[in-house]
């Protein structure tokens, strides 16, 4: 299991846009681009497919731009991840009735991972990113004194 580009470089605009939160002002594209390296072009469609996912909401006008749909601290990761890759916790037809007893107890053990997975993912939102974030930031900056 890895994070797809994608899904980093959505996870990386959505921190930016939820520093920003209590401002109450939209982000355009190309600031959300420049302070987190995401080619423009690139983040324009992924923010369009997280705001399809409600996620966030777009403001048109010329200090538009785009703003978390609610509160990060009620914006999970799964959730996220499940707007951008469509994550699946639940057990598909070919789990019922696997081809043979080894493929059998792989998939049972593969779905105690992804649940497992989801689980974590789950309990973490944009808001605890983002404190995680500043309290590694103040360890970089208490180191160098």
């Amino acid at each position: 299991m890895e994070l797809s580009c994608k899904s980093e470089y959505a996870i990386l605009a959505l921190i930016e846009l939820a520093t920003h939160y209590q401002s109450g002002e939209p982000l355009q594209i190309r600031q959300i681009a420049t302070q987190q390296n995401i080619p423009d072009r690139y983040l324009e469609q992924l923010l369009a497919t997280l705001r399809r996912g409600g996620i966030l909401k777009s403001q048109r006008g010329s200090k538009g731009g785009y703003l978390l749909a609610r509160e990060p601290w009620k914006i999970t990761l799964f959730e996220i991840l499940n707007c951008l890759e469509g994550l699946d916790v639940g057990i598909g037809e070919e789990d019922i009735n696997p081809k043979t007893l080894d493929s059998g107890v792989v998939e049972e053990i593969w779905q105690e991972a992804r649940v497992a997975a989801n689980a974590v993912l789950q309990k973490y939102t944009l808001a605890e990113l983002c404190e995680k974030r500043d309290s590694r930031r103040q360890l970089d900056i208490m180191y160098y004194i």
